[in-house]
This record gives structure tokens, C-alpha cells and sequence, in this order.
């Protein structure tokens, strides 16, 4: 079941994020985006949704389009298409408030998700440095 994070998952969403994303950490020279975010913030603002306990995305309307800033799975529950359960529910959120096209982003030296984005019909748009990252850019008409 997906559902909004409230204020009492936010140890779990720390959690997540922090064994999700430290295997990259090595490569980056430095924690991602994902790990220092502050989850209070977006929980208040209602644009996190849990898988408990193993997975949460971070998404809101940005542009026309929906923008879809974090996607994690805990080690744990990798495997189990729990990030695929997420994207398809970002999609079927997007339709829902008539935006057809999602937006996201990712940093370069994480392999995992940039073989997954395009196996499920996502298109590199640009690749930049921002913040000292090196990210790369995906959108998804969706139709």
C-alpha cells in the first residue's frame, strides 16, 4: 500500500534514504542529494508517499509537468519491483491531476537508476553539474 508519509515516518524515511543511496557515496566523494534532504520539510508539504517500510517517493507539480525529485527502496526490499510499484504510481498521480509529462533527475555515477529510467520509457533530456553533481535529466510523455 502506498500512501502519504506523515511526521511518524520520518526515521524510517531517513533510514531508507541513508542505505538506499550510501552505495554511491564512494563513487561521488560525497553523500547525494537524497541523503541530506530535509524530510521534515517535504513531509510537511505533503509531497512524500510511503511504501512502509522498505521504499517512499518524493513528487510535485513543477513546470506543467510532474517532477519526481527522489525515488528510494532499502536495501531490504530491492528487487522486489518496489521502485517500479513507485514510478507507475507517479504516472498514475500525474494523470490524475492532468499532467502529462513527468520529470526527473538522477546523478551520473548511479548505475542502478540509469538503466531503470529508460527500461521504462524515460528519455535523457540533458546532462549538467548543478550543486557539485553530475546529473542527468529524464522526461516521459505519457499518453
Amino acid at each position: 500500500m502506498i500512501r502519504f508519509a506523515t511526521s511518524h515516518d520520518l526515521d524510517a524515511i531517513q533510514r531508507c534514504a541513508t542505505a538506499a543511496y550510501e552505495i554511491y557515496v564512494r563513487a561521488m566523494g560525497r553523500k547525494p542529494a537524497p541523503m541530506v534532504a530535509d524530510f521534515a520539510d517535504l513531509i510537511s508539504r505533503n509531497v512524500v508517499w510511503i511504501i512502509p517500510p522498505h521504499g517512499f517517493i518524493v513528487m510535485y507539480p513543477q513546470a506543467g509537468a510532474l517532477h519526481v525529485e527522489n525515488v528510494a527502496v532499502h536495501p531490504d526490499g530491492q528487487g522486489q519491483g518496489l521502485g517500479q510499484r513507485l514510478m507507475a504510481f507517479a504516472e498514475d498521480h500525474a494523470r490524475g491531476l492532468n499532467l502529462s509529462r513527468i520529470t526527473l533527475y538522477t546523478n551520473a555515477k548511479m548505475a542502478g537508476p540509469l538503466k531503470l529510467y529508460p527500461r521504462l520509457g524515460y528519455v535523457e533530456t540533458d546532462r549538467r553539474v548543478e550543486d557539485g553533481f553530475d546529473r542527468v535529466y529524464f522526461a516521459k510523455l505519457l499518453i
